[in-house]
């Protein structure tokens, strides 16, 4: 079987996936990595990549890229997202991937990456929907709204300048935030998503990318991370409300401990739940399904999933 891999760099980390496409055209999971990298920290405020961020990054696709070459990957997709958008350096990390990966980095455009997220979740869970389906897709540095129906067709996407990176540099000073630094992520998560049209009635709502992932993993206890246990699992809005207040009056030193919590997202965390509780409150929904797979398998499909000719 024809063997392709994919490379997402989020704001916050990259995630490499390895995968078999099957003669009915699915993909096998041959290998998945996923480090974090903090490519964006900084560029909400400086609109520049830091050279650590960089440095970081770089070093884990290089790695990244030979690994999946090793494996015998045919071709290497690789998509960047939300922090090489805003950097006004974006080109010379383009040019440092080319020369120290070997590989052509693609910034998507946020519409590209909720059409490809919303993809992936539709592969797992739109024949199982029995309405309409939602996906929201928080990353580092951008919130991905993407409205469809089961049949995989898209009605509306948006892509908000909101992630977990973004608003713990902009609002978070405190350790652990205080009140008013909660309050005030509060009312512009409140603010901005007031922008949302209404959901359709009886849609689904599915979760995707590390946020998402992380906060069902300390919820139930899910440590050392195991996709199995995670993929499939259902978020309540009570959950997250109780969640939330114990995320967010926690000193760092104490999330970094928590069970399913790898102590690199520890940081962000808090703004990261606060987002998925504002999304589900100005959705007025009561849960949201939990994906494991997100951008990069939507990536795979797109760029692999038809045979060449």
């Amino acid at each position: 079987m024809p063997r392709f891999a994919t490379i997402d760099v989020g704001t916050n980390s990259v995630l490499l996936l390895v995968a078999d496409r099957t003669p009915d055209g699915q993909f096998q999971a041959v290998l998945e990595r996923a480090e974090i990298t903090r490519l964006g920290r900084g560029v909400d405020k400086s609109r520049r990549l830091s050279p650590e961020g960089m440095e970081a990054t770089l070093a884990t696709m290089t790695a990244f890229a030979n690994e999946a070459r090793a494996l015998g990957a045919e071709g290497i997709a690789v998509s960047a997202t939300s922090a090489a958008r805003d950097a006004q350096n974006g080109a010379e990390f383009l040019a440092a991937a080319r020369e120290r990966a070997g590989v052509t980095v693609e910034i998507i455009s946020g519409e590209l990456e909720a059409q490809l997220s919303f993809s992936s979740a539709h592969m797992d869970f739109g024949s199982q929907a029995a309405g309409p389906l939602l996906v929201i897709d928080i990353g580092g540095g951008s919130t991905e709204f993407i409205y469809g129906n089961s049949a995989g067709r898209v009605d509306f996407r948006h892509s908000y300048d909101v992630g977990s990176v973004r608003l713990t540099e902009r609002f978070v000073r405190s350790d652990p935030p205080s009140a008013e630094e909660r309050q005030a992520i509060t009312t512009f998560l409140r603010d901005t998503f007031a922008t949302l049209p209404p959901p359709p009635p009886a849609a689904e709502l599915v979760g995707v990318a590390g946020t998402v992932t992380t906060i069902y993993a300390v919820q139930n206890r899910v440590d050392p991370y195991d996709a199995t246990r995670v993929h499939g699992g259902t978020l309540t809005r009570a959950q997250l409300e109780q969640l939330v207040g114990q995320l967010c009056s926690m000193p760092l030193a104490e999330r970094q401990k928590l069970p399913g919590l790898q102590p690199k997202r520890a940081d962000v965390i808090p703004a990261g739940s606060l987002i998925l509780l504002e999304a589900l409150r100005a959705l007025q929904l009561e849960e949201c399904r939990v994906s494991d797979r997100g951008l990069r398998w939507g990536l795979m499909a797109h760029r692999f999933g038809a045979p060449r000719t």
